[in-house]
C-alpha cells in the first residue's frame, strides 16, 4: 500500500509540475484549457487557504482522490445497479413507469426531479446494500490502546470496517443476498445511505466518511435515471446477467456488461 502510495504521488507530482509550467507560460491564464488541477492552483494562491499547510500536498492528494474514489466506484455501482434490474426486470419497468408518470416523455428529466421518483432511490439504496463499491472501509489506526468489542486493540494497528458483511447481516435485512427495492419503501423506509444508519454505510460514517457521499449519490441516482428513461434496455439474450464478482479495493463484475439499448423518448431530444 505504501509503495502504490508513492507511485500515485510521484504521478501527480508530474501532472502539477506539468500544469505549473503551462500556467507559466500562459501568465497564469490557460483559458479552455483550465482544469479541476489549474481551478486548485488558482484558489491556492489565496495565501489565506492554505496557512500551516502544504499547498502541493493539498493539490495532489485532493486530485488523486478524485480519481481513485470519484471515478471507478460510480461506474462499478451503475453496473451492478444495471445488472440487478435486467435480471429484476419487473422493478426496472416499474422504475420507468414512475419516470414516465413524474417526469413525462416529453422532456429530460432534472435533478429537481429525483426527489419525487422513491422506487428509484429504493433501487439505488439496494444496490449500494448488495454490491458496495468498496466492501471494505479504507484503513484506519488507533492512537492509542483500546478495547472494542472485548477486544483489546494495541496502538497503531490498522482496523478495517467489513461494510459487506453489514450490508448482508441476515439479523438485520431479511434475505439478505434478493434484490428486493420494496424493503425501502417498507420495513427499512427511513434507512439511508448517508451515514446515518450503521446497517448501511457505503460511504464510511462520521468525520473520516467519504467526502463525496452527496456528489455520488447524486450522481448515480441521476445517470440512472437518464437512461431507464432515455432507452429502453435489454439483455442480449435469455440467460440471466452473470453476478459473479472480481477481487479487489472496488468489487468489479468480473465480467463485461452487454446491453441493447433502443431511444424511447421523441427523437429530437437526443439531438
Amino acid at each position: 500500500m505504501k509503495e502504490n502510495a508513492k507511485e500515485m504521488d510521484s504521478l501527480a507530482e508530474a501532472w502539477l509540475a506539468e500544469h505549473r509550467r503551462k500556467r507559466k507560460s500562459k501568465g497564469n491564464k490557460c483559458g479552455n484549457e483550465e482544469d479541476f488541477m489549474d481551478v486548485m492552483l488558482s484558489i491556492c494562491e489565496d495565501k489565506d487557504f492554505a496557512a500551516g499547510f502544504d499547498v502541493d500536498t493539498i493539490i495532489k492528494t485532493t486530485c488523486m482522490a478524485l480519481l481513485a474514489a470519484g471515478a471507478d466506484t460510480i461506474i462499478v455501482t451503475l453496473t451492478w445497479t444495471l445488472s440487478l434490474l435486467l435480471n429484476n426486470y419487473e422493478a426496472l419497468k416499474k422504475a420507468q413507469d414512475e419516470l414516465d408518470s413524474h417526469v413525462g416523455n416529453n422532456r429530460w428529466i432534472q435533478e429537481s426531479d429525483i426527489k419525487n421518483l422513491v422506487y428509484l432511490q429504493a433501487i439505488v439504496n439496494e444496490s449500494f446494500r448488495l454490491y458496495p463499491a468498496a466492501p471494505l472501509l479504507l484503513p484506519h489506526e488507533s492512537i492509542e490502546d483500546c478495547v472494542v468489542s472485548g477486544y483489546d486493540i494495541p496502538k497503531g494497528t490498522r482496523l478495517l470496517v467489513n461494510i459487506w458483511k453489514f450490508h448482508h447481516d441476515p439479523n438485520i435485512w431479511p434475505n439478505p443476498h434478493e434484490f428486493k427495492p420494496e424493503r425501502f419503501l417498507t420495513t427499512h423506509k427511513d434507512v439511508n445511505v448517508r451515514g446515518n444508519h450503521f446497517e448501511l454505510i457505503p460511504f464510511g460514517s462520521g468525520r473520516r466518511m467519504c467526502p463525496g457521499t452527496f456528489l455520488g449519490l447524486q450522481v448515480v441516482q441521476y445517470v440512472l435515471a437518464m437512461l431507464l428513461q432515455g432507452f429502453e434496455i435489454k439483455k442480449p439474450s435469455d440467460e440471466p446477467i452473470d453476478m459473479s464478482e472480481s477481487f479487489g479495493l472496488t468489487i468489479f463484475k468480473a465480467s463485461s456488461l452487454e446491453v441493447h439499448l433502443t431511444p424511447r423518448l421523441n427523437y429530437n431530444l437526443y439531438k
